[in-house]
């Protein structure tokens, strides 16, 4: 350790602090322990700026901390351990109990009873067995179907690229839990069963490094330990698992370093009563054990040498051999980077229906009464029809029958030795009755109750009438399987628990690259892919049944046929058959989103096949358009299309796929005007992002509707300009200007002249001693002058007014000619082409004839102003 002193020289103060301190201050002592922690000291005050780290030397964040901590501490802890483990498997006594009372009439095996008498009847009532077996044939079809128990859900927006990686890490899920863990299926059949009969059932989720991979293992009710009065393992402050190892896996542990090094001794045998009941129910008698019995302990703990600096029990998990109370090991059961230090979870509980305590209520529970009474009504009446068939007796001491030992066979006499009188007088059989009626119909009760509250009651199906609405029939068995929908549901809520562990142990833990080549993206993409996606069960815990399902989609093609066009009627097939389970669903109704993108060409052939077709945003719009739009007109095309019976259907897919394309050029030429690209469509926006975003559309809108209005009028100008009857009236218009101007000049000419020879006539006048006044004379001139320029503007006007006549005309012919084309097209046919030739020629022909008759009306109209 090294200390430092302050040093004017090499820190300087800043300047005017002198002023403020005084001499007699302090000195300031900096204390550098290591590179990662200071101490400053000042008067007796220190300051400690090393951060919080209690481990210890050698000791790293997942290092076994029993290895560090002293054996006084270790004995300790681990004997205050086992007695709250104690307590809390003293909590759960009754539930056990009722457990173990339940597995008697389980009848997994003939009992050989000898009361009362030897060979009576020990069948048990099958009401408990049936439950259990058809909840897990129901539910392992369910949540484990052939292609796999995961699908996918996207995190966020949707995009193509989230999509792409949603398929892989599906596809992944399932590869790995169908082939790459062949232990899965077998465990989730095992904890299925046992979840039916006790009521919760474990699967305890973790990476085994011996196998390299992760795995999910079941583990019984019995063997976790939960303090009854919490709400479940998630949550509880302890819970306890029963492990059993051999010698020889408790000393590769220790090799390995993790367990410490210590001696067990030999191991304790301990049975518990679930264990003996299921020895005894299976056939199997239990020796003594070679195995120790570990306790594994996840539990909230203030460790010794380790608290908290605030006092808060942080979680361990903490090892102890039960028959020696030796800690064997002490884990730290939070990640290193968690701020919070919230425990790992490892465990995934599966209740059947919640009980009043940690664990839930199974068939045994809810159905363990009838079973028993079953079981005794059943034996009653086979011991009694075994007595009717054949009965028992007493017989005089005398009587002696040859063989009495063994009952008499069909067709057999025997010899019969009577001291007196008759073998009846001699012989007295006990007065033993058929099986009652009542018991058997009492029997029938119980098990119709017993199959009722277990939800195994099988639907009369044929008391419906054929013709139910599918609604009444989708009521009454929605009705009937209420309670299994509702354990169904419990059931998918688990296993989607249980697949968020395994995503997370597979993207930690797991080789970083796909162990094949995926479909449509990077082998090493394997760790983002799981970073944008969740893991859900392909289970729907909506429907428990797929005959729910099929109810449920039939009611909705019901309602379709009544509204087809408010229903997307091939996404709605496609889900039908995928629910009856028929595969490449896919391929059978194929629908726009697994459209993916085409040229303009290939979508044409789309359509003459009628295929569906889907527009994206990113297409050249301009250039599908235009390839669409000449494919409508081409003449071959609409001929073929017109014999066709699906003409109609077809032009309309093709007006839609091109109103697509509109509708994503729109958007970006808004997008345009903006400067700034829009949100992804059907993106679901903040109000006040919406209503900023509406007023800034208003704005582009407004100014594409200027740009496109005066596109527009330019190019109808140069269509008009185009136009041949347009251009031969403004060439006559043309003529027609020249023919004014040369007027007007040779009416200046005129002019000129008529003055001259005025004033000729003036000075003639004026020489001769002038009859008139010259002045009269000039008056006169500047009215004649004056009256012909009025009259040449008239003339100017007329033409002018004659000319915008025409060129009217003309645009209405040509409006006209494009609404006859507009209509040719839309019936399509040669027939219809020559129609719109010969409108077209009609057309010309008229607007030829309006030219010539304005042109003649032209030229006479200036005789007749001469005239006059």
């Amino acid at each position: 350790m090294a200390t430092n002193s302050m040093v004017s020289s090499l820190y300087a103060a800043p300047q005017g602090i002198g002023d403020l301190l005084g001499q007699d201050e302090p000195a300031m002592e900096i204390e550098i322990e290591n590179p990662e922690g200071v101490k400053i000291g000042v008067d007796g005050l220190e300051i400690d700026l090393m951060p919080e780290n209690n481990m210890r030397e050698g000791e790293e964040f997942d290092s076994n901390l029993a290895d560090f901590m002293d054996e006084n501490e270790l004995e300790s802890l681990g004997s205050d351990l086992l007695e709250d483990v104690d307590a809390d498997i003293s909590s759960r006594k009754d539930w056990v109990e009722m457990f173990v009372k339940g597995l008697d009439v389980l009848g997994m095996k003939y009992e050989e009873r000898t009361e009362p008498w030897n060979g009576a009847c020990g069948v048990y009532s099958t009401v408990l067995t049936e439950a259990a077996v058809r909840f897990q044939s129901e539910t392992i079809i369910e949540t484990f179907p052939s292609t796999g128990p995961v699908k996918t859900e996207i995190i966020g927006a949707i995009d193509r690229l989230k999509e792409e990686a949603a398929d892989r890490v599906a596809a992944d899920m399932n590869f790995q839990l169908t082939e790459a863990m062949p232990e899965y299926r077998p465990e989730h059949e095992r904890m299925l069963f046992n979840l039916g009969l006790a009521g919760s059932a474990f699967k305890k989720v973790y990476y085994d490094p011996s196998l390299g991979r992760q795995t999910a293992v079941f583990i019984p009710a019995e063997d976790i330990i939960i303090p009854y009065g919490s709400s479940g393992a998630r949550t509880a402050e302890r819970v306890t698992h029963i492990m059993r190892k051999t010698k020889n896996d408790v000393k590769k542990l220790q090799v390995a370093g993790f367990y410490r090094e210590c001696e067990l001794g030999e191991p304790v045998t301990i049975h518990t009563d679930v264990e003996k009941k299921k020895a005894e129910d299976q056939g199997y008698s239990l020796t003594d054990d070679e195995r120790y019995q570990i306790y594994e302990i996840q539990v909230d703990f203030n460790l010794p040498g380790y608290e908290d600096e605030d006092g808060i029990a942080l979680p361990y998990i903490i090892s102890i051999d039960k028959g020696s109370n030796k800690v064997l090991s002490i884990y730290r059961n939070w990640d290193e980077e968690e701020k919070l230090k919230l425990k790992r979870q490892h465990f995934v509980q599966y209740d059947y229906i919640p009980g009043f305590g940690a664990y839930g209520f199974g068939y045994i529970h809810l159905i363990g009464g009838y079973a028993r009474a079953g079981t005794s009504l059943i034996r009653q009446l086979i011991d009694a029809g075994t007595l009717s068939n054949l009965p028992g007796g007493l017989k005089a001491r005398g009587l002696r029958v040859k063989g009495d030992d063994t009952p008499i066979a069909p067709g057999e006499f025997r010899d019969v030795d009577v001291p007196s009188g008759s073998i009846r007088d001699n012989i007295m059989a006990l007065p033993y009755k058929e099986p009652s009626q009542v018991l058997a119909t009492l029997l029938d009760k119980i098990t119709e109750e017993g199959r009722r509250l277990g939800s195994i009651a099988d639907m009369n199906v044929s008391d419906m009438s054929a013709n139910s609405p599918v609604g009444t029939t989708l009521a009454i068995l929605e009705r009937q399987l209420k309670v299994m929908s509702a354990v169904q549901a419990r059931v998918h809520y688990a296993m989607k628990q249980e697949f968020k562990l395994l995503k997370g142990i597979i993207r930690d833990y797991a080789p970083k690259e796909y162990e094949y080549d995926p479909a449509g993206g990077d082998r090493k993409a394997k760790q983002a892919d799981y970073d944008l996606v969740e893991v859900i069960p392909v289970s729907d815990p909506n429907s428990s049944t797929m005959a729910q399902r099929i109810m449920q989609y039939q009611a909705v093609i019901q309602l379709a046929q009544q509204a087809p066009q408010i229903y997307n009627l091939p996404m709605l097939h496609r889900q039908m058959i995928e629910v009856l389970g028929v595969k490449n669903a896919d391929k059978l109704v194929p629908t726009e989103d697994d459209e993916v993108p085409k040229d303009p060409i290939s979508e044409n052939m789309g359509f003459l096949r009628g295929e569906p077709t889907k527009a994206f945003m990113y297409q050249d719009h301009d250039a599908h358009i235009a390839v669409h739009t000449t494919f409508m007109k081409d003449p071959m095309i609409a001929a073929q299309i017109g014999q066709t019976p699906r003409a109609q259907q077809m032009q309309a897919s093709i007006m839609a796929h091109i109103s697509e394309h509109l509708a994503f050029q729109y958007r970006n030429k808004i997008e345009e005007q903006m400067g700034v690209p829009l949100p992804p469509p059907n993106e679901k926006l903040p109000e006040d992002v919406e209503a900023q975003l509406s007023r800034l559309t208003a704005q582009a809108s407004a100014q594409l509707l200027k740009l496109n209005m005066s596109q527009a009028q330019q190019q109808q100008a140069q269509q008009q300009a185009e136009d041949p009857i347009i251009k031969m009236q403004q060439q006559e218009l043309q003529l027609k200007g020249q023919e004014i101007q040369l007027k007007g000049e040779k009416i200046k000419g005129d002019l000129q002249i008529k003055e001259a020879e005025l004033a000729l006539k003036a000075q003639d006048m004026h020489a001769k001693a002038g009859v008139d006044n010259p002045q009269l004379i000039a008056q006169r001139h500047q009215q004649e002058m004056a009256a012909l320029q009025q009259a040449q503007e008239i003339e100017m006007q007329r033409h002018q007014q004659e000319q915008a006549m025409k060129q009217q005309q003309g645009q209405q012919a040509m409006q006209q000619k494009n609404m006859q084309a507009q209509q040719a097209l839309a019936h399509g046919g040669q027939v219809h082409a020559q129609k719109l030739s010969h409108a077209e020629q009609q057309a010309q022909h008229r607007a030829r004839q309006a030219a010539m008759q304005a042109l003649q009306a032209s030229k006479d109209r200036p005789k007749s102003d001469k005239d006059k």
